[in-house]
């Protein structure tokens, strides 16, 4: 996920399963993408692993259409068995390295570094292709997630000026022109995007921020 692929969008939308099945999953995300949105992770943490194949498996169809990127949160197995475009893993998931060699040296692999620079170095390091940091703002997604200043993002960029950095923790419309401005080429967006009215009108306001 270097900062020249599929820059024209700057929304990383990720699904909101806990609230959403079917239909009414997929149907924000194909909107999204028909916007211009081009990155789309689906996050389950459920262990309902039938119904997860199966919703991956659609999504990435759906993807496919838009010529998106589809990611899978934390699954590097469901990743790999549905051939996905890349995997995001927390501190607490398989490495960086694990997950290259399960899924190849094309993969998008992701990492969670929280406010941690340190952690960004040793995924940088393993070949990570983003890192994400955050929350930056209250999240109904991570609730409990430690807070991040938007400032870091600064200096993220200043240390690695090539690497391509997501922000992620209660990114709406509204706040995420300050996460770009400060360093970030994505946001990723939950529960903004996929209880929009009209989710292909919110992810075309992000052609905009996407210049970083």
């Amino acid at each position: 996920m270097p900062t020249t692929l599929h820059n024209t969008n700057a929304l990383y939308a990720i699904t909101d399963c806990a609230n959403l099945r079917g239909a009414a999953l997929y149907s924000p995300v194909q909107q999204a993408l028909a916007g211009g949105c081009r990155f789309v992770q689906y996050r389950d943490k459920s262990d309902d692993k039938v119904r997860r194949y199966a919703e991956a498996t659609q999504l990435l169809k759906l993807c496919r259409q838009f010529n998106a990127k589809l990611i899978i949160n934390d699954d590097v197995a469901l990743a790999r068995s549905v051939k996905a475009d890349g995997v995001h893993l927390g501190q607490s998931d398989s490495t960086i390295r694990e997950a290259r060699q399960a899924l190849g040296a094309k993969a998008i692999i992701g990492a969670t570094c929280h406010s941690d620079m340190e952690l960004a170095r040793y995924a940088l390091q393993d070949g990570a292709n983003y890192v994400a940091f955050g929350r930056f703002f209250p999240s109904a997604t991570k609730p409990d997630a430690p807070p991040a200043r938007l400032s870091l993002l600064t200096q993220v960029r200043r240390r690695w000026p090539d690497c391509c950095i997501v922000a992620i923790g209660g990114i709406t419309q509204a706040n995420a022109e300050l996460a770009i401005q400060q360093g970030a080429n994505y946001v990723a967006v939950c529960h903004d995007v996929c209880h929009h009215p009209n989710p292909t009108a919110y992810a075309r306001a992000f052609a905009r921020t996407s210049a970083a």
